[in-house]
């Protein structure tokens, strides 16, 4: 077996593994990276292998920085399988539409300058019609379902507890009439007991590891004390009669916000306000995510057994058109406005951001992890009073505040618990999806933990297991 790490290799963005085994190549992810715009698109346009030698793809769950650039693979001559859970493959059909919409509308900004500046024009990654070609090739696998996608090679996906339709991801590969290794791929791996999802499984006997290390580092803060900030922020926004303005992903994060101010309003611990989802995608994914109630936790199900649907409430009103979205900056609060993107990149939230900031009554409320380049990650980070929003300086007057233990992504005890639960047999370990300082965290804590052998490995790195 043969692994190359051509993504998620000392970054937490643009997972891409290829394992290469059985005279097959397979692909375990094919993600966006996500960053700074010139740097993220020469990484994304250039696939750093021939795609129409890729047999397969293992597809860990719908995020854009992992499936984001399926299109593209295809578009440079892919024409296998790409495996998912049925629930990942119903968010990538609305996710990678609005992936491509947002380059597009990216690429007409970049390429109207470099227009004026007599450059040549850069052409878009993928098209619409590059999806319309993708979507019949993704094949759906249930959980638990083990499935031999070539001979000798046994897919089956477990519960990773991240977001809808994650999956931990578990290849076995057969010499003969014996399996010979057991690859065990966690995705993106859930922070336990968080809402509507269930949590986590721990699959058994893997020998080779391919493990997160998003926040390997630290601690999240508890969850206990989620409901009791968002309802401090709310009272505050109602008092200064402001806008608390949340960018958050319009897959997990937006759902589990819903679900808290359900709490809270189903308690009588906050008043009534509006609370405006500004994202056509967040509310598709809603949708997708009502829907799969096969997939929820126990506390979840007991609120559908009484009748209470966790992802709705009064004074919840979904915001369809662009000209409605920008009508809300010109009305008075209070009012909450959850918006994608999760980082501030792109989206509808960047246009609340620049007309919000300003004002010091109004709340920015960051609640999922911000890549190193982005605009989230300047908010969160800033040293001055001001941020450069579409292309503009704007003052930063508003309050920055922070929830950690909103994250779908496990924290350094979730991490070790599972490893601890999965690992006694493993003798190969692969911390990936980290930057540099959590991924050299993770392999002192494998090793700590019994894997003598754990490494991170670098962009291009390939690792020969006999």
């Amino acid at each position: 077996m043969k692994i190359t790490f051509y993504g998620a290799a000392q970054t937490v963005t643009g997972s891409m593994h290829l394992v290469e085994t059985n005279g097959k190549r397979i692909l375990l992810d094919c993600g966006l990276y996500q960053g700074h715009r010139k740097e993220a698109f020469e990484i994304n346009r250039n696939i750093p292998f021939d795609a129409s030698k890729v047999d397969a793809v293992v597809l860990s769950h719908s995020h854009i920085d992992h499936s984001g650039n399926l299109p593209q693979l295809v578009r440079h001559g892919f024409r296998g399988k790409i495996y998912a859970r049925p629930e990942a493959v119903d968010l990538c059909g609305i996710l990678l539409r609005d992936s491509c919409f947002l380059q597009q509308r990216d690429l007409e900004y970049v390429n109207k300058k470099r227009r004026q500046q007599g450059k040549h024009l850069f052409e878009p990654l993928y098209t619409e019609e590059d999806i319309d070609t993708l979507m019949p090739m993704m094949e759906p696998v249930p959980l638990y379902a083990r499935r031999e996608i070539f001979p000798g090679v046994t897919l089956e996906f477990s519960n990773a507890g991240h977001i809808l339709g994650s999956a931990l991801v578990t290849l076995d590969v057969g010499g003969g009439a014996c399996r010979r290794h057991r690859l065990l791929f966690s995705g993106d791996l859930g922070q336990p007991n968080q809402p509507i999802l269930r949590h986590y499984d721990y699959p058994q006997d893997a020998d080779i590891l391919m493990i997160e290390s998003t926040y390997a580092d630290r601690l999240h803060p508890s969850a206990d004390d989620v409901e009791g900030r968002l309802k401090g922020y709310i009272d505050d926004i109602i008092q200064q009669k402001s806008k608390l303005i949340i960018p958050a992903f319009s897959v997990g994060r937006t759902q589990q916000i819903l679900y808290y101010l359900n709490r809270l309003l189903a308690a009588g611990r906050i008043r009534q306000i509006p609370v405006f989802i500004d994202s056509p995608l967040s509310q598709k994914a809603t949708g997708i995510y009502e829907k799969a109630k096969g997939c929820y936790n126990p506390e979840a199900q007991d609120l559908l057994q009484v009748g209470v649907n966790p992802l709705t409430f009064p004074g919840l009103q979904y915001v369809e058109t662009p000209q409605q979205s920008m009508s809300l900056n010109e009305l008075r609060g209070p009012m909450v406005i959850i918006a994608a993107s999760g980082m501030c990149e792109g989206g509808r939230v960047v246009h609340h951001l620049k007309a919000s900031v300003g004002d010091p009554r109004n709340i920015v409320l960051i609640v999922g992890f911000q890549a190193e380049g982005t605009l989230g990650r300047r908010l969160v980070e800033h040293t001055e009073k001001k941020v450069k929003i579409l292309g503009e300086e704007c003052d930063l007057e508003a309050r920055v505040q922070t929830i950690n233990a909103l994250s779908a992504h496990a924290d350094r005890n979730g991490l070790m618990d599972w490893f601890d639960g999965v690992g006694k047999n493993v003798k190969r370990a692969f911390a990936v999806h980290g930057e540099p300082d959590r991924v050299e965290k993770m392999v002192e804590l494998l090793k700590e933990h019994g894997c003598p052998s754990a490494v991170a490995p670098v962009k291009g790195q390939t690792f020969v297991i006999d």
